[in-house]
């Protein structure tokens, strides 16, 4: 894809995030109907919401009238309540709703909720555990224990590397190290696929079972468990290039992906059911890889990075021009979705996520920060 093309795409998906503005006047977006773009919100923005008001950043730095810094800062204030909740999910909503607010534009208020919220999941830290627990907040399809994890809680590590920089804080450095570390042991296996989540025990720590509780069975590669575990290990990798451990986990776990994702590099929900090719892919696990291997990317540097790179822009390729809305689409859909999200095919979901093809926020905006990369918005690394 040209860079023209790239740059039609991006507009593509502001144009979407301006209609998606005009509807969030109270709540955040969570995901839409894929047959006509309408949302459903939540009130505080739930684990998502963080996804739209780092759209509305990004979009501020591509046409600032607009989107005037005042939508991100007002969208930023629905979700204010979660910044002392328990739940090692508001890592994903803090960083791209507040640290890269402040990381591009140098705002406090977005700095002052997100160190907030990096504070308190530093004391959620559990020294028997070597990690930080889901907590008793997590949005979870069943309630969670005092121990449980998953692959999905290194979600708090990039708001953790992040604010100990800004504060010069050894301890959420040391927590973000241990949680990271645990965290992978437990769940990426010898082979590099990933399983979703785990039951500790909570006096010793020790790992009680494995389980992949969002994906086709315990036992199989749940799409956007694989992504998670990519995009943090790269994340990690990017920010913290004189550790090795973050750079190597990242490649094994993309190597993974690249070696086992479909030829169109589209992913289906879970890289084990046995109904493939006849079952729901999933743009939201895709456009996170694409993320991923950008970060990794600028980890490794111009030479050994490559590869990730080249991934990287066919893969985006491949969701703009057969899951992104055309500005003609002869039908009920807005312009510039990103469709064919999903969240999950098990029965056990909460009822707010049982959509398996959709418009997934936190999709959107992985596919909107690659654009931004692309066309020049963002240097690759800045966020």
């Amino acid at each position: 894809m040209s860079s023209n093309d790239f740059f039609a795409a991006r507009e593509r998906m502001l144009t979407r995030i301006a209609q998606t503005r005009d509807a969030s006047k109270a709540g955040l977006p969570h995901w839409a109907r894929a047959a006509d773009g309408t949302w459903m919100f939540t009130s505080d923005g739930d684990w998502t919401g963080g996804a739209f008001v780092g759209e509305l950043w990004l979009a501020h730095l591509a046409d600032p009238k607009r989107f005037p810094i005042s939508d991100a800062r007002d969208a930023l204030t629905r979700m204010l309540p979660r910044a002392q909740l328990r739940t090692a999910f508001k890592g994903f909503g803090f960083y791209h709703g507040g640290a890269v607010g402040s990381i591009l534009f140098g705002d406090e208020m977005a700095r002052n909720a997100a160190l907030t919220a990096a504070r308190s999941l530093g004391q959620m830290f559990d020294p028997k555990l070597g990690l930080i627990p889901l907590g008793q907040d997590a949005e979870e399809a069943n309630a969670v224990g005092t121990a449980e994890s998953s692959i999905d809680s290194l979600q708090a590590t990039g708001l953790l590397y992040w604010a100990a920089d800004q504060l010069a804080d050894s301890h959420l450095e040391d927590v973000a190290n241990a949680h990271m570390r645990r965290v992978l042991d437990i769940h990426v296996r010898p082979d590099n696929s990933v399983i979703q989540s785990s039951t500790l025990d909570p006096q010793t720590g020790k790992v009680l079972r494995t389980h992949t509780h969002k994906g086709y069975s315990d036992v199989s590669t749940w799409g956007r468990a694989q992504a998670w575990a990519m995009l943090y290990t790269a994340h990690a990798a990017m920010v913290r290039p004189k550790q090795p451990l973050w750079r190597e986990y990242a490649v094994r776990v993309l190597d993974w992906w690249i070696d086992h994702v479909p030829a169109d590099l589209v992913a289906y929900w879970d890289f084990d059911d046995p109904a493939i090719p006849s079952t729901s892919r999933d743009t939201a696990a895709t456009a996170i890889a694409a993320a991923a291997s950008l970060r990794l990317a600028s980890a490794l540097g111009p030479t050994d990075g490559a590869k990730y790179r080249e991934f990287a822009e066919r893969t985006a390729t491949q969701l703009v021009s057969g899951y992104l809305t055309p500005t003609s689409s002869g039908d009920q859909r807005p312009i510039g979705m990103l469709t064919g999200g999903c969240f999950t095919r098990k029965a056990l979901a909460r009822d707010i996520d049982t959509a398996p093809d959709a418009e997934l926020i936190f999709s959107s905006y992985f596919l909107f920060e690659c654009l931004a990369v692309f066309t020049g918005l963002v240097t690759v690394g800045r966020i």
